[in-house]
């Protein structure tokens, strides 16, 4: 079985990708995991992601697709994957289309959690990470014991810039620009099954996988 999961930032995307993981066997393929392993290899792939990272500038959307080509291409993929984080945008979506059909391979599903964007402020900004040991807290749904002190090693908590209010509006702004024709992408080939991402995680994973079950 071959999917694609999608969500905005806050969706738990990564904690449903574990659940599929667990439930079919297959791996969890994230672009983001495949570039930071990539930039770690004294190779030449791993010194082009570095350049491009290094002056700032974003991984052309080619280099990204012939590391999950790669991927796919090894022993554990064969059965299928879960892939996280790509396409983020049509153009990806296309050509990741054009490359598995170029290898007699298509998706089976695509699973797009849904999240309001109130849901997904609530849940991002409300995360707090210690100084100290980078434990992560929240402050509704995991508190600490103190207001602002670490339970493990009683460091100082904040919170991230990338977790401030502006920061989380902006990126739920990007997140949509980019998403909505990538919906409508796999809508129209009949592989979008759009999930409520509301609730506790295993209420989530349940509606997942109703979604992946033949014939839903």
């Amino acid at each position: 079985m071959r999917f694609v999961l999608l969500g905005p930032p806050g969706a738990g995307k990564g904690t449903q990708a574990q659940a599929l993981v667990t439930r079919f066997g297959i791996p969890q393929i994230s672009s983001g995991d495949l570039l930071r392993a990539v930039v770690r290899e004294d190779s030449d792939l791993g010194r082009e992601a570095a350049g491009y990272m290094d002056r700032g500038q974003l991984v052309p959307d080619e280099f990204v697709l012939k590391l999950i080509a790669e991927r796919f291409r090894k022993d554990d993929a064969q059965r299928g994957f879960i892939l996280d984080g790509f396409p983020r945008n049509l153009s990806q979506a296309e050509a990741l289309a054009k490359g598995l059909e170029h290898s007699g391979l298509a998706l089976d599903k695509v699973v797009a959690i849904t999240l309001p964007d109130g849901e997904i402020l609530k849940r991002i900004t409300g995360r707090r990470t210690c100084r100290s040991c980078s434990a992560m807290y929240h402050l509704v749904f995991e508190p600490p014991a103190k207001p602002g002190i670490c339970d493990k090693c009683g460091g100082e908590l904040y919170q991230r810039d990338d977790d401030s209010e502006d920061t989380v509006r902006e990126r739920i702004k990007v997140y949509h620009a980019a998403t909505q024709p990538l919906l409508d992408f796999y809508r129209r080939l009949g592989l979008l099954a759009e999930v409520d991402g509301v609730g506790r995680p295993e209420e989530v994973e349940k509606r997942v996988m109703a979604a992946l079950a033949p014939g839903a």
